[in-house]
């Protein structure tokens, strides 16, 4: 074997390769962490350095360029990268934007200014607010409405005749869309040079069905949106926006067929270019017929928006979603919709006391004392007052074992019992009351449905606020959708809020909420504007309300501003129920027709429920012509519906209500309904409802009593059955003329002589009538997207 060009032999070389391999095997994974290790650290550095290079590169550069080229003072550059800040340097890019030399494309950004109560610029000085309205017409009927209307909002916020001292508004200003600049206005907002102001944004649309200058105006809104050379908010920093559309109906027949549908199409790209800043929904009116009233209502809620803009600053909390441009209709949790619908709704945590019990607090000894109070010393505590039972009867307690008590607060604030209301949506009044808006006051607002109420009696769902003045309730049925969170109890141990207190408490939140529904799209402008003025009140949203000790009061509060009352009790109290002054209308649920189904469905917390059950059907039959009364039956399949129809048909023989109102039951999903034994086949299809209801007038009319079937509502899966009383020439008059009903109150007193026949209203509609299904033709329905659903 010869050499290799080393002068080393092939056998000395395999064996000192043969040792490199043993070696990197045998200290392989200490090389392998040295040499990452050394590279970390080689990469750190060349980090840390990398910045002063890169200001010294560019430093060496910027001294070879020409004087004329230089974009900014050659001395500030020299002190931002010696460090020196006796001088404010800026950047290239902010100066080669001052010079207008742009080298590429420049982004738009539209980032949402946060601004709290009293916002400023510039230390103290305050920012003005400019209403800018946008018009546009092809002929001179639009600018003048438009001229008219800005002089009317300008006085009614203060900024009429030149800015007045104190105020924050300049002048509005009118533009017409066909002579301005669409960049100066709506791909930003536009600068002013004088004093800092935030602009609000208002338009004025008549739709055409030819080409105009909408045409060309929608076109670059969206372009600005799809743009991505621009965010897709820049006009994110205005306050708000609101548009207003004309129309003429007897040129679009319906909405879906163009009426007012350029003007929606600007409500919603401005929603998507402003951030969702949505500040009063789109209005709508036909000049030729409701123009000028439709107009007036969306002035009266811009005056109320532009006055809460110039104290906050803001527009106020919304509803999840509000201002999305995009069209929804889901729902994040299942509400009394009264609906057949499934969904898992999750139930709060219980939360463990001292003494170790896994039991949410106050939900099945919410009535339990806690401590006596101190009765010695000098420093003695004041009591509240003592406990009454309201319920418990033929019970006196003895002098000698009576004691002082503290008597609790029912939902205090610190309770996990609030928590779980409040996160449901409840807003809690005082200690023991509470106000909801209901899903379908929802639709209403955006015409898409309401409830079988105003089906059946007329009331207006959008003008409806549900509460109750007691939050407890003394049953826990299968099929209660409040999740078993309210408080349960059989006498009223607790503190007692007066009614003022409530009253004013429930009006108050009502409307906050009603507030955040403004920005939601598809909201009519002239049902929120009705929805402002409450007419009607339902005392049916959770617990029992004639639990609450000053229930008359508080009705009396109600009539004295002229709205209604729907009261529904659970047949439990029926000395209360004796007591109670008059109310619009008196529901009682009748949720079973014997003894054992009573107790499966309701699971009632009185020993004798039954003996209570039938007393306060008594008081019902004896009460039939002075009030409006009510058997409302809830169906769960397996519970009270086979073969039931008899003993139901014995229980209305027995009370004699005006009216028989049967729905489906609605299936909330929750852990307490399905250990109850309440599942999705518990919840009854329409049709079986229907089956049902036909049985009952069967049986009803074998026993000579004169009920048919009058209304239905299909989307909410209820029926209504009415007495011929109720029957005049051969129609149904189901519905109520409340203004009738007040002026009885009036005259008569709280508790005067008249009859239900002296309020009936006018005939029930067609379309609400047995076998025409019963949704207002007015509205829409959509499905859980939004979108329209066409009639069968």
């Amino acid at each position: 074997m010869f050499p290799n060009s080393r002068g080393v032999s092939p056998s000395l070389t395999e064996e000192i390769a043969h040792y490199v391999l043993e070696l990197w095997h045998e200290h392989r994974i200490p090389i392998i962490l040295s040499t990452l290790f050394v590279l970390g650290l080689l990469r750190i550095y060349l980090h840390s350095t990398q910045e002063k290079e890169g200001l010294q590169t560019f430093s060496e550069s910027y001294e070879k360029l020409p004087q004329q080229d230089r974009p900014i003072d050659n001395q500030k550059v020299k002190a931002t990268v010696q460090g020196d800040d006796s001088e404010t340097s800026e950047s290239p890019k902010v100066a080669d934007e001052k010079k207008g030399a742009r080298q590429g494309p420049r982004r738009i950004k539209g980032d949402v200014t946060k601004k709290g109560h009293g916002s400023t610029d510039s230390g103290s000085e305050t920012r003005k607010i400019q209403v800018l309205m946008f018009y546009s017409s092809l002929t001179a009927t639009t600018p003048n409405i438009t001229k008219q209307f800005v002089e009317e909002l300008a006085a009614s916020i203060g900024a009429s005749g030149g800015q007045k001292p104190g105020t924050k508004f300049l002048p509005p200003q009118v533009l017409d869309i066909s002579e301005i600049d669409f960049d100066e206005y709506f791909i930003t907002p536009p600068k002013s040079e004088a004093e800092p102001t935030d602009y609000f944004y208002l338009f004025a649309i008549p739709s055409y069905n030819i080409d105009s200058i909408n045409d060309t105006f929608l076109e670059h809104l969206q372009e600005t949106h799809h743009d991505f050379r621009i965010d897709t908010s820049p006009l994110a920093p205005i306050l708000g926006y609101s548009v207003f559309g004309f129309g003429d109906r007897e040129g679009w027949p319906t909405e879906e067929e163009g009426y007012c549908f350029q003007a929606k199409e600007v409500d919603k790209w401005m929603a998507k270019l402003s951030g969702r800043k949505r500040a009063y929904p789109l209005g709508m009116g036909d000049w030729k017929r409701d123009g000028k009233e439709r107009l007036l209502e969306w002035r009266t809620g811009l005056t109320d928006v532009l006055k809460q803009l110039e104290k906050t600053g803001a527009l106020g909390d919304g509803v999840p979603g509000s201002g999305d441009p995009l069209e929804s209709d889901d729902e994040e949790e299942v509400e009394d919709d009264e609906e057949v619908l499934i969904e898992e709704a999750s139930v709060p945590k219980a939360t463990k006391g001292k003494g170790g019990s896994g039991s949410l607090e106050d939900v099945e000894d919410i009535g339990r004392i806690m401590e006596l109070s101190r009765t010695d010393g000098p420093e003695k505590k004041t009591t509240a007052p003592l406990a009454i039972d309201f319920t418990t009867e033929g019970k006196s307690i003895p002098k000698k074992k009576a004691v002082t008590v503290t008597v609790k607060e029912m939902v205090p604030k610190s309770s996990p019992t609030y928590a779980a209301l409040t996160k449901q949506g409840y807003s809690i009044v005082g200690s023991h009351s509470g106000v909801k808006i209901c899903r379908w006051t929802k639709s209403a607002l955006r015409g898409r449905g309401s409830c079988y109420k105003f089906s059946f009696y007329g009331i207006n769902s959008h003008q409806c606020m549900e509460s109750t003045p007691s939050l407890s309730c003394s049953n826990k049925c299968v099929f209660c959708w409040r999740h078993g969170t309210n408080p349960v109890g059989t006498t009223w141990r607790w503190v007692v809020d007066p009614p003022q207190l409530i009253f004013d408490g429930v009006k108050e939140n009502h409307y906050k909420k009603i507030k955040m529904m403004r920005g939601v799209p598809g909201v009519r402008a002239e049902r929120f504007a009705e929805a402002m003025r409450i007419r009607h009140c339902a005392l049916s949203l959770v617990g029992e309300p004639i639990f609450y000790p000053h229930i008359n009061e508080f009705l009396g509060m109600l009539h004295s501003e002229r709205i209604s009352s729907f009261l529904v009790c659970n047949a439990q109290h029926p000395d209360q129920l004796a007591a109670l002054n008059h109310v619009t209308q008196l529901y009682v649920s009748i949720d079973a027709s014997n003894r054992e189904s009573l107790r499966r469905i309701d699971r009632p917390l009185h020993r004798d429920f039954w003996e209570r059950f039938q007393r306060c059907l008594d008081i019902l039959r004896e009460r039939r012509f002075r009030q409006r009364t009510v058997f409302r039956l809830t169906l769960v399949k397996g519970f009270n519906v086979e073969d039931e129809a008899e003993g139901y048909a014995d229980l209305v023989e027995k009370g004699l209500p005006c009216f028989v109102e049967v729905k489906g039951v609605t299936y909330c999903g929750t852990s307490t309904a399905g250990s109850a034994g309440l599942t999705m086949a518990n919840v009854p299809f329409y049709q079986e409802v229907c089956d049902f209801v036909v049985a009952l007038e069967a049986a009803l009319r074998r026993r000579g009593l004169a009920y048919g079937i009058a209304a239905e509502h299909a989307h909410s899966c209820c029926i209504l059955l009415a007495s011929e009383r109720f029957r005049v020439d051969g129609k149904w008059h189901t519905l109520i003329d409340y203004d009738r009903f007040f002026d009885l109150l009036e005259e008569k007193g709280p508790d005067g002589d008249f009859t239900p026949e002296d309020y009936m209203g006018p005939p029930t509609p067609e379309w609400a009538t047995w076998g025409n299904g019963g949704f207002d033709p007015r509205d829409q329905r959509v499905d859980k997207k939004g979108r329209p659903i066409e009639a069968a």
